[in-house]
């Protein structure tokens, strides 16, 4: 008996390390897939003509990297720009063609800001860093010329989505926040510890990279639209709609997709066409796209 038990402890132990240590390399693996960090894929190589590849400086010091990619000028959405955060891996360039759906489908631009670590950005991850960014990211848009009038949707997904939500809470009083869009998204890190680590269930209290997303979304009063792919094997769908249950807001909107996985609901049919119709709705200019979906309001 002693050795199984001394055997339990060594486990114990090294996921007790590997928790407290190695989280932010765990959570945050910014050089997967290969090159990440090196080889980002840039607008011309999917046909944008009207963009801009920028560095933007925060206020400790880091340079981040970001694509503004314009819709067509004069549309109905031109004056509307989608705030983009990808998930915990990869790099803004592996997005594109998910900006290039948002814009065939509803004409918006697209602000593809890229965290602190990742892709072409300088620094290393870590929760305070990354809302650092976000806010570097909106104050960017609320500052420069052409988007200063703009009405702004945040879309997070996965990761990014819990940026998202706080960056909305702290920032909705202004009113350019249209709306905001998740995808996939956990209620916080500690309660996501248990279906991607079952072994390490109930060493979560050791995360100190909490993204409590789910005492913050209550705060958030501008309209939502949830994505839920009711497959995702990462992130178990009871998050997103346990968030969707608390948000107080007025103006809430669920949409599951059967098929999706936790990578693929973005390729399910009606994904785009809802943020198409979510999208007139909470800036006032319908797009004339319709589809079932569940409402709640």
């Amino acid at each position: 008996m002693l050795m199984p038990r001394l055997a339990m402890q060594g486990i114990a132990a090294v996921l007790t390390s590997l928790l407290y240590f190695k989280q932010k390399a765990l959570i945050y693996p910014s050089h997967v897939p290969a090159d990440s960090r090196e080889k980002v894929p840039r607008p011309v190589a999917f046909n944008f003509r009207d963009f801009e590849e920028l560095i933007i400086p925060t206020n400790d010091g880091e340079k981040l990297s970001a694509f503004y990619i314009r819709g067509p000028r004069g549309g109905p959405n031109a004056n509307v720009t989608v705030l983009m955060f990808h998930g915990n891996a990869g790099n803004i360039g592996h997005r594109l063609p998910i900006a290039r759906m948002l814009i065939s489908s509803t004409g918006c631009n697209v602000f593809m800001l890229e965290y602190r670590g990742y892709g072409l950005s300088t620094g290393e991850p870590d929760e305070s860093g990354l809302n650092i960014d976000a806010q570097t990211g909106l104050d960017y848009l609320r500052d420069r010329v052409e988007t200063r009038n703009h009405k702004l949707i945040v879309y997070g997904q996965s990761l990014g989505g819990a940026v998202a939500v706080r960056l909305v809470a702290k920032n909705q009083a202004r009113e350019d926040i249209s709306g905001l869009i998740l995808e996939n998204t956990f209620l916080s890190m500690r309660k996501l510890i248990p279906s991607i680590m079952p072994p390490a269930k109930y060493l979560a209290l050791l995360c100190h990279q909490i993204w409590p997303t789910d005492s913050l979304i209550p705060n958030v009063k501008v309209p939502i639209l949830f994505l839920s792919g009711l497959q995702d094997e990462i992130v178990p769908p009871i998050h997103m709609k346990r968030l969707y249950d608390m948000a107080t807001t007025p103006v809430k909107i669920w949409k599951p997709f059967p098929g999706g996985d936790h990578n693929s609901s973005v390729l399910e049919e009606g994904y785009f066409e809802s943020i198409a119709d979510f999208m007139g709705r909470v800036t006032g200019q319908q797009q004339g796209h319709h589809q079932s979906e569940k409402k709640y309001r």
